[in-house]
């Protein structure tokens, strides 16, 4: 019988699980190469700490926990960051007028208010409010394949009343 190291073990099963790891921190960062900066950071934690890893837990949910310990730390000091030179508006030669945005808006605003009642609320419960299509079908009372029906119309009427 073969003598596998716990730690080599561990280090295999970590390779196992990078690509659920990857997909797992792309829910925090957008940019490919900030993914594998943040995938690179917790395995090299992971392997780090591999001595206060319990075996027989989920090896899956620790390093998910690393991960998202690894970027709540990482936000917190890029919020901290100042502003430098290049983003300061007094540098500008010239600043976009901030009018066309307001127009833009108050099309926006007019042609949501001309939707009708059971689409607007659709839309703003999912897409403004931001929540799950099956809430917001207990909310309308319907069934969620029509909550879906009615955001895909409102926002098909939106584009059309809007271009």
């Amino acid at each position: 019988m073969l003598y596998v190291d716990r730690e080599e073990m561990l280090g295999q099963q970590i390779v196992e699980l990078l690509p659920q790891l990857r997909a797992f921190a792309r829910r925090f960062e957008r940019d490919p190469a900030k993914v594998e900066d943040l995938v690179q950071e917790v395995v090299s934690r992971a392997l780090a700490n591999l001595d206060k890893f319990t075996v027989g837990t989920n090896l899956r949910s620790w390093l998910f926990t690393i991960t998202r310990n690894t970027f709540c730390t990482h936000f917190a000091l890029r919020k901290r960051e100042t502003a430098g030179r290049e983003d300061c508006v007094s540098e500008q030669a010239w600043v976009p007028p901030s009018q066309e945005w307001v127009l833009q808006m108050s099309d926006f605003i007019r042609a949501l208010d001309e939707l009708p009642s059971k689409y607007r609320t659709a839309l703003e419960l999912v897409l403004i409010e931001g929540k799950s299509y099956e809430w917001a079908a207990e909310v309308c009372d319907c069934p969620t394949g029509t909550i879906k029906s009615r955001v895909n119309r409102a926002r098909e009427q939106l584009s059309q009343r809007l271009t």
